[in-house]
């Protein structure tokens, strides 16, 4: 649902993507979007984000939900859990007399061919003479896979050879005051990738854990929470950015609120998921004791919730890293706003077909992002398995 989530988000960049000169539009709704949005056309924008969030009810009904109340059966309880999760769709299908027709006369017939099948590929004993000749043919068939395995070597070789020599071409294009003007916009997108990600965090903890833990709440927003992050913010970002632009910060301040827009979802998710991993014989056990407040915190929320934590984090800062290309440089009723940051500085050189420049900004966010996994993230994984695992 995450990833699912995170494809809405880049629907308008990736349907409406132009590099220079050159126009790789594609018809659907986040080209629709993004034509709206450029013309300066509110209703249109409107029109087209009703159309999208009508399809993600529909999705999320027809597709998700019922998936989520199939995956229930999964689940391994010590103790007898709380309500389940249901789905009209599902209980439809588990009804449905055609559904167990075709399980009955198709799958299960299709099943039962295919492990005939698998079972005469199965190895069996004969004679040494059959045994020789299936190993000369093998040997032959393996040189020739050999010539074949080295040919591909060589060919990727080569390519890789022709795009270091391209890539070095064009690096040397870029002056060391470009080069220093890139890490100032790194720096500027890392703080508001950092701003996104405290923000993100100060709300969808407590949510999350209170989605789960009270079962009256879990019924009522975990489908609303999984429709609301369908809809992607670069859809309704025009409209948000008309109202923030003339407040203290404009763009800047419009860029993290993009990115927790488009992130915060995945920290939601995870808490979520960290919380309904509690078990729940240690949910009684706390009751029990009368273990409450910041103490029930302490010591199972929290150590229970972290390594999930810490996995939505590290996925929200790759998206918020990402969504600094479509937050930092928007054009909306023929003008174009940007603000300082790499992912402006992607986002423009893309539009003037800048390679160079584009390249250099490429590499240099790829080159922040692999610095922070291995400095941060990778550490904090790592305190997650020492001392926050269930075991």
């Amino acid at each position: 649902m995450m990833s699912w989530a995170g494809g809405w988000f880049f629907l308008m960049a990736s349907e409406q993507f132009t590099l220079g000169s050159r126009s790789f539009q594609l018809p659907g709704l986040g080209s629709y979007l993004q034509k709206a949005a450029n013309t300066g056309n509110t209703a249109a924008i409107l029109m087209g984000l009703l159309t999208l969030i009508i399809v993600i009810i529909l999705l999320d009904q027809l597709f998700w939900r019922p998936l989520v109340a199939w995956a229930d059966k999964f689940k391994i309880e010590m103790s007898s859990g709380g309500d389940e999760p249901n789905s009209p769709v599902l209980n439809a299908l588990r009804r449905s007399a055609l559904v167990a027709w075709i399980g009955r006369r198709i799958f299960r017939p299709l099943g039962r061919g295919l492990a005939t099948i698998l079972n005469r590929l199965q190895p069996l004993p004969g004679s040494s003479v059959a045994e020789n000749g299936t190993r000369k043919q093998s040997s032959r068939r393996i040189s020739a896979g050999s010539v074949v395995g080295w040919i591909v070597v060589a060919l990727l070789a080569a390519l890789v050879v022709v795009g270091i020599w391209f890539l070095v071409f064009q690096l040397i294009q870029i002056n060391l005051p470009t080069w220093g003007n890139l890490l100032l916009a790194a720096f500027a997108t890392w703080l508001r990738t950092l701003a996104a990600l405290l923000f993100g965090v100060a709300w969808t903890l407590p949510v999350g854990v209170a989605i789960v833990l009270s079962p009256r709440w879990s019924r009522r927003l975990q489908s609303v929470v999984q429709v609301i992050a369908s809809i992607p913010a670069t859809a309704v970002f025009p409209v948000l950015l008309l109202a923030l632009v003339g407040l203290p910060g404009g763009l800047s301040l419009a860029a993290i609120l993009l990115m927790l827009l488009g992130t915060q979802w995945y920290i939601l998710f995870n808490v979520i998921a960290g919380a309904m991993s509690i078990p729940g014989d240690l949910r009684e056990a706390t009751t029990i004791f009368h273990v409450k407040s910041w103490r029930r915190w302490r010591t199972l929320i929290l150590p229970s919730v972290f390594p999930y934590l810490v996995t939505g984090l590290l996925t929200a800062s790759g998206g918020a890293w990402n969504a600094s290309i479509v937050s930092e440089y928007v054009q909306f009723n023929g003008n174009i706003h940007q603000t300082i940051g790499l992912g402006a500085t992607i986002a423009s050189a893309a539009a003037e077909g800048n390679f160079p420049e584009l390249l250099a900004a490429t590499l240099l966010m790829a080159a922040f992002v692999v610095v922070i996994n291995r400095l941060v993230w990778k550490r904090m994984y790592a305190l997650a398995e020492r001392r926050y695992t269930l075991g």
